[in-house]
């Protein structure tokens, strides 16, 4: 595994574990199998592991993986107090004492203000009086290193970068938001005030993996490199010396050895200007057919009216990548046809979903704008009659 230092000479491994998407099963997260995708990055050398208090289960799941096999002392933990639904001290210091008992752990090792967008957040938690509460964290071994992550434009990054002592921070940057949210300039900044960087969304959510434009991938079959998708993602960030860790959130053994074997050999430097040529062309392709620049984070969920809002996005940029039969037929299977309807038709505005997104979608038109493109006159018909024929057989069973 390839390290890097943060910003006390710590190392830290390039290949951090993202554990937002952790598979389920049933109801709940499948502790089984994320125990062996986790240790199996454990014992390849991946010592990072990222979190938060808004990922339902993930905390108590990483807390149980790490106690039982006796390793929380070998390993950075990294979560986050979900400052936008904190009000005051006390609520802060209730969270994290949630955190702590979660993650059956008496101190967090990287701990980040989740999802700062502009300095505005920042000022509201020092006018509640953070800066102490920091303070007595680190003092009392509770917090070891304090960041914050960030979804908003350049500006305000570095306003915030510069306000405060910050140990490190956490954006969103691949190759295709080069120049994005805090972007590259943010990153050089970051990195010039000796600031470790960890780097969240490598591969957009998966899209520059699974819903690449098939001539993309093409291009990428024909170079000569031997390098799958996420294989040249992973080393566009790798290439950067700025970049400190990058996350993946890996839910199978064989996602994990594989971007383990590109974090050992993918080191700063390394790509050619014939690699650079090849992604510029890449990004073209992408953006010639984006529909909606959804990640499928989900932090615009859940929705108040049940619309399934990544699942209809997703579905959408399915039409560019995989044309419209393929894209209607996903949207029958992930979003038609489950037992509680998902139909963006259902959204009634309210904008709470455009509050939380961290990438600034006008989702509401665009709900609209997929609901069209995906449910013509025809396909109404269709979903209406196998609704009401499932509904039928439902009944009968009961």
């Amino acid at each position: 595994m390839q390290y890097r230092k943060d910003k006390y000479g710590r190392d830290l491994s390039v290949l951090g574990f993202g554990c937002m998407r952790f598979t389920k099963k049933g109801n709940a997260l499948d502790l089984e199998k994320a125990e062996k995708e986790i240790m199996t990055a454990f014992h390849a050398g991946v010592n990072y592991y990222d979190t938060a208090y808004i990922y339902p289960g993930s905390e108590a799941l990483l807390g149980t993986v790490l106690e039982r096999n006796g390793i929380r002392s070998q390993v950075y933990i990294a979560t986050k107090l979900p400052q936008y639904m904190v009000r005051s001290l006390a609520g802060a210091e209730k969270t994290f004492g949630e955190e702590l008992s979660r993650l059956r752990t008496d101190y967090i090792d990287y701990y980040l203000m989740h999802m700062l967008t502009d300095i505005a957040q920042w000022e509201r938690l020092k006018q509640m009086g953070i800066l102490s509460w920091i303070a007595e964290k680190k003092a009392a071994g509770a917090i070891r290193n304090i960041g914050f992550s960030f979804h908003g434009n350049t500006e305000n990054f570095l306003k915030i970068l510069q306000d405060y002592d910050w140990d490190f921070c956490q954006i969103q940057y691949n190759y295709l938001d080069g120049t994005t949210q805090a972007g590259v300039e943010g990153l050089k900044a970051a990195a010039a005030r000796g600031i470790p960087v960890v780097i969240m969304e490598p591969l957009r959510g998966g899209k520059l993996v699974s819903l690449l434009p098939s001539e993309a991938k093409k291009r990428m079959a024909e170079s000569g490199r031997g390098w799958s998708p996420a294989g040249w993602a992973f080393r566009w960030l790798f290439n950067q010396p700025e970049v400190t860790v990058v996350l993946s959130g890996m839910n199978s053994v064989e996602m994990v050895n594989e971007n383990v074997e590109t974090a050992c050999t993918a080191f700063p430097g390394t790509l050619t200007e014939s690699d650079f040529i090849l992604l510029d062309q890449v990004k073209t392709l992408i953006r010639a057919g984006e529909k909606v620049g959804c990640t499928a984070c989900r932090y615009c969920m859940p929705c108040p009216q049940g619309v399934d809002i990544p699942g209809i996005f997703r579905c959408y940029n399915t039409m560019s990548t995989e044309g419209k039969a393929e894209a209607r037929f996903r949207f029958a299977q992930t979003v038609s046809l489950t037992r509680q309807p998902a139909f963006a038709t259902q959204c009634v505005g309210c904008g709470k979903c455009e509050k939380h997104c961290p990438q600034g979608i006008p989702i509401r038109e665009k709900l609209k704008e997929a609901d069209k493109a995906l449910r013509p006159l025809p396909w109404k018909i269709g979903i209406n009659v196998a609704r009401a024929f499932m509904l039928r057989k439902s009944r009968k069973k009961q």
